[in-house]
C-alpha cells in the first residue's frame, strides 16, 4: 500500500526520554477527538507488513486518528536493537502518549500486537491518560516466554545473547532478560479498570498459547472483554479480518464517534 494513496497520512518523528528520535505515521483528517495509538510486536515494525496501515485507513472511516511508530531500535527509529526491554518500550508509548496530546488530540487508546501488547497493557495500567487498551496475541508472563529461548552469551558478539523465535535469531543484552522480570503484567492489568480492555487472541496461536489471553482477561477488572479467533494463528493469518472487527465493534461500544 502506498501512503501517496491518502492526504490524510503524515510522517512525524519526536523524542523519547533517552533522545533517540522516534518515527511514526499518523493518520488523521483533524488532530482532535480520539486516536488510537499501535505498538508492533517483537522484531516488528510500524507497518506490520502493511496491514496496520490498512486498519488505520479502515478505523479512519470509522472517525479515528490512528498513530503507528517504531520503537527504539525498531524500524526507521534511532537506536540499537540489542538495548531493547520492556521499561524501554513502555517510555517510548509514553511519548507517542505525549506527542499526540501535544497535537491536540483529547482521548488515547492504546494498541498492542504480541509483545508490544504486553507493553501498551503494562503502560496503560500505569497512565490514566490512556482511555482503554485492546491486546493481540500478547503474552502475560514474557519473562517465561523468551527465557527458554535464550542461548549464552557471544564472546564474539561482544557478549550479546542469542535469542531464536518465529523470526530467526536476534542479539539482546542481558540486561533484556532481567528487566523482564521487574514487570506485574497481571498487576498492570488490573489497574487499567475501570477502564475498558479488549483481549484478542488466536486459539491455533503456537507462540504465545491462548492461556496467556484468558490469564491477562482474569487479572482485569471490568469492563473486559475476550475474543479468542477460532482457527488463528500468532499472526493471525488469513483471519486478521476476525480481529480488526473485533476492534472496531469494541471501540463503537466503548468509544463511539458522533461523526466520521
Amino acid at each position: 500500500m502506498s501512503l501517496k494513496s491518502s492526504a490524510n497520512w503524515e510522517k512525524v518523528s519526536y523524542l523519547n526520554p533517552k533522545g533517540l528520535r522516534l518515527t511514526g505515521l499518523l493518520y488523521s483528517s483533524r488532530k482532535k477527538g480520539d486516536v488510537l495509538i499501535v505498538c508492533h510486536g517483537f522484531t516488528g515494525s510500524k507497518e506490520g507488513g502493511g496491514r496496520a496501515l490498512e486498519m488505520a485507513e479502515e478505523l479512519g472511516k470509522r472517525g479515528y486518528a490512528t498513530l503507528l511508530f517504531d520503537f527504539s531500535g525498531n524500524g526507521e527509529s534511532e537506536g540499537d536493537f540489542a538495548d531493547i526491554s520492556l521499561t524501554g518500550q513502555i517510555n517510548d508509548l509514553k511519548s507517542s502518549v505525549d506527542f499526540c496530546l501535544g497535537l491536540g488530540f483529547e482521548r488515547i487508546i492504546v494498541s498492542g500486537r504480541s509483545f508490544g501488547g504486553t507493553t501498551a497493557l503494562c503502560y496503560g495500567g500505569a497512565d490514566r491518560r490512556v482511555a482503554g487498551v485492546c491486546t493481540w496475541a500478547a503474552p502475560s508472563e514474557p519473562f517465561d516466554l523468551f527465557n527458554p529461548r535464550r542461548g549464552q552469551p557471544l564472546v564474539e558478539k561482544g557478549g550479546l545473547v542469542p535469542l531464536t523465535g518465529e523470526q530467526g535469531t536476534v542479539y539482546l543484552r542481558e540486561s533484556f532478560f532481567t528487566d523482564l522480570r521487574q514487570h506485574d503484567v497481571y498487576g498492570q492489568a488490573a489497574l487499567l479498570a475501570p477502564r475498558p480492555l479488549l483481549v484478542v487472541h488466536g486459539s491455533s496461536d503456537s507462540v504465545v498459547p491462548p492461556w496467556n489471553a484468558r490469564a491477562i482477561y482474569d487479572a482485569a477488572g471490568e469492563p473486559k472483554e475476550i475474543r479468542i479467533v477460532e482457527g488463528a494463528d500468532h499472526r493471525f493469518t488469513g483471519r486478521h479480518l476476525e480481529a480488526w472487527d473485533a476492534l472496531f465493534n469494541w471501540l463503537g461500544e466503548h468509544f463511539p464517534q458522533t461523526s466520521t
